[in-house]
């Protein structure tokens, strides 16, 4: 026998499980008269064999059986020959054959041929050398024992495959914190021989407690392996540590589950068992991020065929689970092995080691992920934090969330509902949409009107109070503005956050240059990070085809749509002598700044838009004052976009944005933070927003 390379395949797999295929030989029959209609005529037997070798990847066996002779025919029951030959070659998942003859010797009654096979299966390839006898019928026929299967194999053997299941990687932030990983659940199931005989009314209890139907866990309890002593598995809770039960006050999550777990061991017949399973630690966090893994579908298993996936696999959903599902899924080990009839190994035919998954570390810092969660958690809201200098994402967020964990455990049917029809939507991922950025979009403007040469820092474009239209042709409608500046220069217009100052100064820029200079930074193609993003625009029609529209696109209005990823990764270039860097969420020992855009801007137009950045945050005039340290040098820009169903529609909601990033290239903790939080009108705008992250500042630069 031989060992090969491993191959890929599809499997059931349980982690060291025995499986027994073929379980007993082909039955033996009384001799009798066959009448059959023989596929073809052989005048060689080698020729034969190679056929009937054949039709073993077509699971033809009802064709193999035809080849044989009279004398087997009689022997082996065209249903027992069958059986044995599918649960040996299906069960270690035969996907290719190979035959090559190596010698033939002619006997008086019969002729022998000697041949190599090569098979690949369940545990790669593996090649053995062997021989069958034919004799001389119409054609040749084939004269069939076990043996033809394997040499060595007998009427009462077994062929077993053992599976040693691989170890699903981890995934970790950057300090190698475990943001998913193998950990303990506690199973919830029922030992029949421990039931009342009358089961109704415990059944009717459990379902309530668990949140499924006594009619669904009847159908576990009634599947044909089941036994009197046999734990079957119903459902599965969050493990119980005894420090959880021992802190002065226990989370209430705890002490429900806690009490959860009491009322159902009252049930006759109820055990609790610990049980591997993936786990995410950080919960609502970062399940976005992470997102989670399911078993395997049928859908699955046909899609990945020849995968290394079986019926009790698990596969990614969504998040880096999915992404990496390759790298994180490892390859289970299998051995082939012949069992004789006392249950004693007589033969190894296959092995294949089983790999653990890969380890995927990621540049997120999960004490920073962690924080942004619990201060947004009651928003509808996303925040992106990163490295502005090297591109290193710290932390992505989108609140309110699910918890990934109870896509491992299950879902209640009632919690499902409850998730589905929430109107807060928490499982829409909203940092990878688009939305309308509002005066957080301001500073692109500026920059790019001071490349254009539309834009003259220190003119005053006159103040206009709070409202304006260029003429009479816009008709009714006019550019409004919370906070008129003056005089209305550049980087009064960006502290006051003046609307109406970049609506001219989109005008002076024009169409078609704005659009020329957002396509340059990236606007209409994706972003290129790992996770995929929705992509940034500037029209619904790939046109900015209006004044109005123009001038409203100045200041982040009109039909302007931005990924918060994507607007973040621009502020980058104000920090970077003009260069866009590129954002990366796989961690390096080293990490070094890759510019997805360089030269998106001259030093110096980088460096004056900074500067008035830096105003909005240090000056009392500014709009995002509120985030004001004296130990640590702030720039930024807020944001409050109007979503309207119409330009006539009063009773629009609105978005609050705030981006803000440590101007100061020396700073010991470089950080960019920009967040979107929804429904902030009449709630100060993006002044919540300010407040919100003014939080999360005070906690990120507290030990410095």
């Amino acid at each position: 026998m031989g060992n090969g390379t491993e191959r890929k395949t599809r499997k059931k797999r349980r982690k060291a499980a025995v499986i027994v295929l073929g379980i007993c030989g082909a039955a033996a029959v009384s001799a009798g008269v066959f009448l059959r209609t023989f596929p073809g005529f052989y005048e060689k037997p080698e020729e034969l064999l190679v056929h009937y070798m054949e039709c073993i990847e077509q699971k033809d066996y009802k064709g193999m059986y035809a080849m044989l002779s009279d004398e087997s025919r009689t022997a082996y029951t065209e249903e027992a020959f069958i059986l044995r030959n599918q649960n040996i070659y299906e069960g270690i998942e035969t996907s290719e054959v190979s035959t090559e003859v190596l010698e033939i010797k002619k006997h008086k009654s019969q002729v022998t041929v000697s041949y190599q096979q090569t098979i690949k299966g369940v545990a790669g390839e593996f090649f053995f050398e062997n021989e069958a006898a034919f004799v001389k019928e119409k054609g040749y026929a084939l004269r069939w024992d076990d043996h033809v299967i394997f040499p060595g194999l007998e009427k009462e053997d077994k062929v077993q495959v053992s599976v040693q299941e691989a170890a699903r990687g981890e995934i970790q932030d950057r300090n190698g914190v475990v943001l998913a990983g193998q950990g303990l659940s506690t199973s919830v199931g029922l030992v029949p021989g421990k039931m009342r005989e009358d089961t109704a009314g415990d059944l009717e209890k459990m379902a309530g407690l668990l949140g499924t139907s006594a009619d669904a866990i009847q159908t576990r309890l009634d599947a044909k392996w089941v036994r009197e002593d046999t734990f079957v598995p119903i459902a599965t809770l969050p493990k119980i540590s005894e420090l959880d039960t021992l802190t002065c006050e226990p989370e209430e999550e705890t002490q429900q589950n806690q009490a959860l777990q009491d009322a159902l061991l009252e049930i006759p017949g109820v055990m609790l068992s610990d049980v591997e399973t993936r786990i995410y630690p950080l919960n609502k966090s970062a399940s976005h991020l992470t997102g989670y893994v399911q078993k395997v579908t049928a859908e699955d298993l046909e899609k990945h065929e020849g995968e290394g996936y079986g019926t009790n696999s698990v596969i990614g959903r969504s998040g880096i689970e999915s992404l990496y599902e390759k790298e994180l899924k490892g390859r289970d080990g299998y051995e082939i092995e012949i069992i004789d009839q006392d249950g004693n190994k007589k033969e190894t035919l296959a092995f294949s080691a089983k790999e653990d998954g890969k380890n995927i570390q990621l540049t997120i810092d999960a004490e920073l992920q962690q924080s942004l969660y619990e201060e947004f958690r009651e928003e509808k809201s996303c925040s992106v934090a990163m490295n502005p200098y090297t591109g290193e994402v710290l932390a992505l967020v989108s609140t309110p969330s699910f918890d990934s964990n109870d896509f491992i455990r299950g879902f209640s049917e009632a919690r499902w509902s409850e998730l589905n029809e929430d109107k807060s939507t928490p499982l829409v991922n909203r940092y990878r949409q688009t939305l309308v950025p509002g005066s957080s979009f301001k500073p692109i403007t500026a920059a790019i009107g001071l490349a254009a040469g539309a834009i003259d820092p220190n003119e005053d474009y006159g103040s206009e109070g709070t409202s304006w239209q260029k003429d009479k042709s816009w008709g009714d409608y006019f550019v409004t503005t919370l906070h008129a500046c003056e005089p209305a220069t550049l980087e009064n217009a960006l502290i006051c956050s003046d609307n109406i100052y970049f609506a001219k100064a989109a005008l002076r820029i024009g169409a078609q240059p704005l659009q020329e200079a957002l396509d340059k930074l990236g606007f209409g193609r994706e972003i290129p990070f790992e996770i995929p993003m929705g992509i940034s625009q500037y029209s619904n029609s790939k046109e900015i085809d209006s004044e109005v529209m123009l001038a409203d696109s100045g200041y982040g209005q009109g039909q302007i749509l931005v990924n918060p990823l994507h607007l973040a990764v621009l502020y980058t270039a104000f920090v970077n002598d003009g260069s866009v860097v590129k954002p990366y969420l796989q961690y390096r020992e080293t990490p070094e700044a890759e510019y997805w855009i360089p030269g998106a801007f001259t030093p110096e137009i980088a460096e004056q838009v900074k500067k008035g950045m830096e105003k909005v945050i240090n000056t009392p005039e500014g709009t995002g004052y509120a985030a004001h340290r004296e130990n640590v040098v702030l720039a930024g820009k807020t944001g409050t976009a109007e979503i309207k169903a119409s330009k006539e529609d009063s009773g629009g909601t609105e978005l609050g944005w705030f981006g803000v990033f440590t101007a100061d290239p020396n700073e010991k903790k470089p950080l960019l933070l920009l967040n979107m939080t929804e429904d902030v009108k009449d709630r100060g705008g993006s002044g919540c927003v300010v407040e919100h992250v003014n939080h999360m500042l005070e906690q990120y630069f507290s030990e410095q």
